[in-house]
C-alpha cells in the first residue's frame, strides 16, 4: 500500500477525512500518515509547524490527497503541505498529488491526466474537451488552491475527481492512487508562487 498524506481544512472538512479513512479501512487501499487534529501544537511558530509537517509526516509519503472544500484555498497550512509535496529535495522527495472535490463546493468538473484514467474512472463519458488557459481552469474550479491551478496550467499529472465517484466505487480511488504514485517522478511541478503567509 502507498503511504498517503491527506491535506484538508481540519475545521470544515474533518468529517470527509474520517469518511475517507473508513472507506480505506474497509477496502485496504492506502496507509494513512497524515496529520490529525491535535497532532501539532498550534502554539508553535509557523516555521516550526511547516518544518514538522515536512519532516515528520510528508517525508515518508508518496501520494498527497487534497480534499477541496469551500475554504481550502485560503488556508496557509494546506499551501505549505502542497508546496512540500511538490518539492523534490535531497531528503524529502516529491509526491504525486490527487485532488478530490468535496460535495460542499458543488463542482462537477474533473480533470484527467493518467493513462487509462478515462476508461477506468469515467467510462460513461464519450465526449472530452481540453482546457489550455488559467482563466478557464479558475472558472471551472473556483475553490481550487492557486498552487494547484499553476500546475494544471503546466500540465503536471494532477487528477481531479469528485467525492461521490470514489465513495461509490473505492476501486476507482485505488486506481487513482496507484496512477498518481506511478507518475509522481515525471511531474515537473511549478513552485513559482510564494508560499502563503496567512489565512484569508
Amino acid at each position: 500500500m502507498h503511504k498517503v498524506f491527506i491535506s484538508y481544512h481540519h475545521k470544515n472538512d474533518q468529517c470527509y477525512k474520517e469518511e475517507l479513512l473508513r472507506i480505506n479501512e474497509r477496502n485496504k487501499i492506502f496507509e494513512d500518515i497524515s496529520v490529525d487534529t491535535g497532532d501539532i501544537d498550534e502554539g508553535l511558530s509557523d516555521e516550526k509547524i511547516r518544518e514538522k509537517i515536512r519532516d515528520e509526516y510528508l517525508k515518508n509519503s508518496t501520494v498527497t490527497i487534497l480534499l477541496v472544500g469551500q475554504e481550502t484555498k485560503k488556508r496557509k497550512h494546506i499551501d505549505w503541505e502542497l508546496y512540500s509535496s511538490m518539492y523534490d529535495g535531497t531528503v524529502n522527495k516529491k509526491s504525486g498529488i490527487l485532488v478530490v472535490n468535496l460535495p460542499s463546493i458543488n463542482c462537477n468538473n474533473y480533470w484527467v491526466t493518467h493513462d487509462s484514467e478515462r476508461e477506468r474512472v469515467y467510462p460513461e463519458n464519450t465526449k472530452w474537451e481540453s482546457i489550455n488557459n488559467r482563466s478557464e481552469f479558475e472558472l471551472r474550479h473556483p475553490y481550487m488552491p492557486p498552487r494547484i491551478i499553476d500546475n494544471l496550467v503546466k500540465k503536471a499529472k494532477i487528477s481531479i475527481v469528485g467525492w461521490e465517484k470514489i465513495k461509490a466505487d473505492p476501486s476507482k480511488l485505488s486506481f487513482l492512487i496507484d496512477a498518481t504514485y506511478n507518475d509522481r517522478a515525471t511531474c515537473d511541478y511549478d513552485l513559482s508562487t510564494e508560499m502563503r503567509r496567512a489565512n484569508s
